[in-house]
């Protein structure tokens, strides 16, 4: 089973679903106040940056490309020398499968998490199965990055969000 987001419910998730920070030190700043249960990145930039100023993400769900081109050897270096546990899971363009959901919920962290296909909804489940006072960062492309921190109000949200979703069949 897989959910597809339709094409008229995209502009849901178009806006930031949380704090946009337009540059990583700010964001990195903003960490360093808060006490995190997990820190989860979305994406290759986002899990790059946020290694290369020493934060070690506790989920990082990467797929090895920006903006639907692969990503360049520098940032595949700095993902693949962020040597922890990993898995990698299928999961096709404006999807989220079985498989990704389950890789995630049953994350024991440190965990890398290789998407074959598409990451870019895996921020719906991430905030979906984080603790509550983690904090899940993706990228809004040309725009920075995103934090969205979470509880039960923000998880409350993205159950709605998901509920736009249509099933299908593998």
């Amino acid at each position: 089973m897989k959910l597809r987001l339709p094409k008229e419910a995209r502009y849901r998730l178009k806006h930031p679903l949380g704090k946009l920070f337009e540059s990583t030190y700010e964001a990195v700043d903003y960490l360093k106040t808060v006490d995190l249960e997990w820190l989860v990145t979305v994406g290759d930039v986002v899990t790059a940056k946020i290694l290369e100023v020493g934060l070690k993400p506790d989920i990082a769900i990467v797929d090895l490309k920006v903006m639907r081109s692969p990503a360049d050897e520098d940032l595949r270096k700095i993902i693949e020398n962020y040597s922890v546990r990993s898995v990698k899971v299928h999961n096709p363009a404006s999807h989220i499968t079985t498989e990704l959901v389950n890789a995630i919920r049953t994350a024991a962290p440190p965990l890398k998490i290789f998407v074959d296909g598409e990451e870019d909804l895996a921020t719906l489940p991430a905030v979906l199965f984080a603790p509550n006072e983690s904090v899940v960062l993706y990228g809004q492309p040309k725009k920075g990055l995103v934090l969205i921190k979470v509880s039960r109000k923000k998880k409350d949200k993205f159950k709605k969000i998901l509920e736009l979703f249509e099933p299908e069949q593998d």
